[in-house]
């Protein structure tokens, strides 16, 4: 005889999404099969990019040289029905190489802007922290209010709006750390790291069977700027309970107050970790977000906002250590 207890509980585990998803994860599934086709053993950098498109943010790549942050980075751009432009930082560069600048037309005798490279859908900025500070400054207002300004006219930037910067942390010299402020408009810093061995058995074995072709030539564009719009729409509907809410204000205020952080998390940082739960939730399937989402946002939203105390930092402690004993201090809601 069936125990009713049983059957009664697996009824209540069984849920249905009131905010229609599979159109959602479809197009994610999609993405990571056009960007599998090239790119091995780099599941999470991948998914960290998709949660930055889905989020309409900003992300950082940090790695050493050859762990595939550019190419990911173009493949990626590729994978989308958008328009691409990719830009070398190096020490000489203007504001106006990124931005653009006026320039007087003889036949009309007006000045007329032309618009710089900044001006399209994905940006791949290659090495930012090789430009000076006044190049780095140029882009505040476009990361943040996707605008710029010049000679008092303001130009809005087409959606869909994202910066993809590479960066070395090995190699400083010739390099200028980026400020606060910029950092702070990243939703995400990723790290790359080396490939697992049996990965890199299979870059090789990719790289051999593609004999000289390029590895851009078999991706196809699967996401249009008005399919990335809706996606959007619904990352904004999915259901976040006030106690989750108050469980990433608590651990990003801990940031704030913590004896080993000379600089905590800002509301900034709060308002990116929702909203990376939301998206990691939406590519699990999920129309609600719970704690796992948030745990699984903080390091990649968190770390890179963080200063450690000179102290800490000399003994070798690292953000994300931190960040692991804040979380292990607060209660998870349940």
């Amino acid at each position: 005889m069936e125990n009713p207890d049983i059957n009664h509980n697996e009824e209540e585990l069984k849920f249905e999404n009131r905010i229609p998803l599979d159109g959602l994860k479809e197009s994610v599934e999609n993405l990571k099969a056009q960007l599998s086709k090239v790119i091995v053993g780099q599941d999470n950098f991948v998914e960290l990019l998709i949660v930055g498109l889905l989020s309409n943010n900003h992300v950082l790549i940090e790695g050493v040289p050859g762990v595939a942050k550019t190419i990911t980075a173009k493949l990626f751009a590729k994978c989308l029905k958008t328009n691409f432009s990719r830009i070398q930082f190096t020490p000489d560069l203007m504001p106006s190489d990124v931005l653009g600048t006026s320039v007087f037309n003889m036949k009309t005798s007006e000045f007329e802007f032309k618009k710089g490279p900044v001006f399209s859908n994905i940006i791949l900025i290659d090495e930012i922290n090789r430009a000076p500070a006044k190049t780095q400054a140029a882009l505040f207002e476009v990361m943040e209010e996707r605008q710029v300004t010049i000679d008092g006219h303001m130009y809005k930037m087409e959606a869909p709006f994202m910066v993809l910067a590479t960066q070395n942390p090995i190699e400083q010299e010739g390099t200028y750390a980026l400020p606060e402020a910029q950092l702070d408009r990243f939703l995400f810093k990723i790290e790359v790291d080396y490939p697992s061995f049996e990965d890199e058995i299979k870059i090789l074995q990719t790289h051999h069977e593609r004999k000289g072709t390029l590895p851009e030539t078999g991706i196809e564009p699967v996401l249009s700027p008005e399919k990335i719009a809706e996606l959007r729409t619904q990352i904004h509907e999915i259901i976040i309970e006030e106690k989750l809410l108050s469980y990433i204000a608590e651990l990003v205020n801990k940031t704030r107050n913590h004896p080993h952080l000379y600089l905590g998390g800002s509301p900034r940082a709060s308002i990116a970790v929702m909203n990376a739960a939301k998206s990691f939730a939406a590519i699990n399937g999920r129309d609600f977000v719970i704690p796992e989402d948030i745990k699984k946002a903080l390091k990649p939203v968190l770390a890179h906002r963080l200063i450690l105390s000179p102290d800490r930092e000399m003994e070798g402690m690292t953000a994300t250590g931190v960040i692991d004993m804040i979380t292990q201090s607060v209660e998870i809601p349940r």
